[in-house]
């Protein structure tokens, strides 16, 4: 793994009780500015001096242009109430780090479903991601979801907005691993719909839903905060909204690897986000700590993951066809009979080839009132990759074309062991009623793994709880994904030059191109049968896989690494060079040339946050400032002046 530099800090010193800030100020703030509110010009400044250090101080950049003392920083803003306020974010932009807004979504008689409340206020939504989250957040009216149900979806931004969360926070995005990355063409709405009987209503019927929607893909952490507060914001409606929203506003960053503890009416959710240097298949445990104080705490393992068992039940017998489908980015649709079994089924899916990401668009939920409905149920051309759940009959008929159905009853943990399901023919596909089952004409490459089954099937009879299934099942997924993905990764890495070729006086090498044939030839001798003993077809996955949008994300993201790399090593060279020396050996007009190469290396460095240490940096900058006083004083005040492009 590359080891990438301490993230930004922003520079901003405005108390949490600063009056509300316009969009234009946040875009101004984004692009590096100081920003205060409208009339209050120097509450920055003054609450910069009653935090015992100015905004100066936070903006005085090492050499490379990273911040000094990073780290701490960050752990500052870690603590809301700490000493150090001077660097407290934004009026909302802690509430920001973890959601866009939270909405309301009712059932008018003459509108249908509306949005009644947006909060906070100054959030930002087109009219059609208000279309989009109004259908989303309904069940199908077929479902029958009567009482409580909770279920996720994921939808489409409106393109041309600009993100108004702070740059600091992108920075936490590359301590993420792959599969956790917020994707910035897409939202997700975390639904707590309820409907129960009520007389006074004309329908008969109360149904709302609040809904929360973030760029953040914390499935079981939004989850635990609904079902939290949804059932006391329907006794008490809005002021407790605006309540909760108060509390998220005081957490502290969404920052990887760090135990995070998060208020929420009344209640701390202690939890850690991974990091992408953890060992793929370990989850640090986070200890329940009684406290001291009345609060009371929930420790929650994960922040993201499914029960990947009970959503996997009903279709056990065909987990690796399965695992073999999302690899390829196979189109899937899950026909289910309510949001909730759809969205959990989607979402165990797309994490069963973790820790590849699934490159693909998805969706846990999907409705026929979906702005994208046109674009993916067509017959005019062959079904995209994507991964839809769908609850509405009409769908058994719209996309009956496509190659591979999931079909599943209400998900319930099995009492006895389930029965062997055949893989069935498409055309017996008619209704949304049809029985369970996986219903494709795809043969999978791999033969069938029965010592999973037989073990998952002991589990059952030994009533094995299914927390502990769901691991077993998840280590499957792991070391399958893993025994597929290592060769590719140790063919890619060959791709890398030499450090030999790299020299401080030519431009950085650039990688060897990826050959097929070249990678099929390695496969004898170093492939997957190191690792795993599954038999069958490996060369003619790997040949379906490498045109697949997984393989293509996959290795661009290697590609950008390894070309960071690239970059970092021959900055390393540059400062093992006696710069000054080469450039008393040249004319003035080369070293002017060299100078402003160097500086636009540190500003690269600082823009791409490449893997360099901070020594280099600060190395580098020693040179350019040496070689820069060696010139004539003219010369000395332009380049002094000069930035870099």
């Amino acid at each position: 793994a590359l080891v990438a530099p301490s993230p930004l800090v922003p520079a901003w010193t405005l108390p949490l009780q600063a009056a509300p800030v316009t969009e234009g100020a946040r875009r101004r703030r984004c692009a590096g500015g100081h920003v205060t509110p409208r009339g209050g010009a120097g509450a920055g400044a003054a609450a910069g001096r009653r935090g015992g250090c100015s905004a100066m101080s936070l903006r005085e950049r090492s050499p490379g242009g990273a911040v000094e003392a990073g780290e701490d920083a960050a752990a500052a803003l870690a603590e809301p109430d700490g000493p150090d306020r001077c660097l407290s974010l934004l009026p909302w932009d802690r509430f920001s780090a973890w959601l866009h807004c939270v909405c309301v979504v009712g059932f008018d008689l003459e509108l249908g479903q509306a949005v009644e409340v947006i909060y906070p206020p100054h959030s930002k939504l087109s009219d059609k991601e208000k279309t989009n989250i109004c259908y989303l957040s309904f069940p199908d009216s077929n479902s029958g979801c009567l009482g409580d149900t909770q279920f996720c979806f994921r939808f489409r931004r409106s393109p041309g907005r600009k993100v108004s969360l702070c740059c600091f926070l992108d920075q936490l995005d590359r301590d993420l691993p792959v599969y956790l990355k917020k994707d910035p063409a897409y939202y997700y709405g975390y639904v707590y719909f309820r409907q129960v009987r009520d007389k006074s209503l004309k329908r008969g019927y109360f149904q709302k839903s609040l809904v929360l929607i973030s760029k953040l893909p914390y499935v079981h952490l939004f989850r635990t905060m609904l079902k939290q507060i949804a059932p006391e914001y329907f006794e008490k409606s809005e002021a407790f909204l605006e309540a909760v929203c108060s509390d998220v506003d005081r957490w502290p960053p969404p920052i990887p690897g760090k135990i995070l503890h998060l208020p929420i009416m009344g209640i701390i959710m202690k939890l850690r986000i991974p990091t992408y240097r953890d060992k793929p298949g370990t989850t640090p445990i986070v200890q329940n700590i009684h406290q001291a104080d009345a609060q009371i705490s929930m420790a929650l393992p994960t922040v993201h993951e499914v029960d990947l068992f009970r959503c996997f039940c009903p279709v056990f017998f065909h987990i690796q066809m399965l695992w073999e489908l999302v690899l390829l980015g196979e189109p899937l649709v899950v026909m289910a009979p309510s949001p909730s079994e759809s969205s959990e089924t989607v979402l165990a899916l797309v994490s069963c080839i973790s820790p590849l990401k699934y490159c693909s668009d998805f969706r846990p939920y999907f409705t026929i009132h979906d702005s994208e409905f046109k674009e993916y149920t067509t017959r005019t051309q062959a079904p995209p990759s994507v991964i839809l759940g769908v609850t509405n009959p009409f769908f058994a008929k719209t996309l009956q074309h496509w190659p591979h159905i999931i079909r599943i009853g209400d998900i319930k943990l099995p009492g006895e062991v389930p029965k062997q399901v055949k893989v069935k023919k498409l055309k017996n596909l008619k209704t949304l009623d049809s029985k369970p089952g996986v219903y494709t004409s795809y043969k999978p490459y791999l033969n069938k793994d029965e010592e999973i089954v037989k073990q998952l099937q002991k589990g059952v009879q030994q009533k094995r709880p299914t927390e502990a299934q769901s691991v077993i099942l998840r280590r499957y997924f792991l070391e399958l994904t893993e025994s597929f993905i290592i060769p590719l990764e140790r063919y890619v890495a060959s791709l890398m030059p030499l450090q030999k070729c790299i020299s401080p006086w030519k431009s950085p090498p650039q990688l060897r191109q990826f050959s097929q044939d070249d990678f099929m030839k390695t496969l004898e001798k170093a492939g997957p049968q190191l690792t795993s003993g599954l038999k069958g077809d490996w060369i003619g996955l790997y040949r379906h896989f490498l045109k697949s949008p997984n393989f293509d994300g996959w290795f661009r993201s290697r590609q950008k690494e390894m070309t960071q790399k690239l970059e970092a090593l021959h900055l390393e060279a540059l400062c093992n060079e006696n710069l000054v020396f080469w450039s008393q050996k040249h004319t003035e007009v080369e070293t002017v040339d060299l100078v402003l190469k160097l500086k636009n290396k540190l500003l690269q460095a600082d823009r791409e946050q490449l893997p360099v240490k901070t020594d280099t940096l600060k190395k580098l900058q020693t040179h350019i400032n040496d070689i820069i006083l060696a010139l004539p004083d003219d010369l000395q005040d332009i380049l002094l002046k000069t930035g870099t492009t």
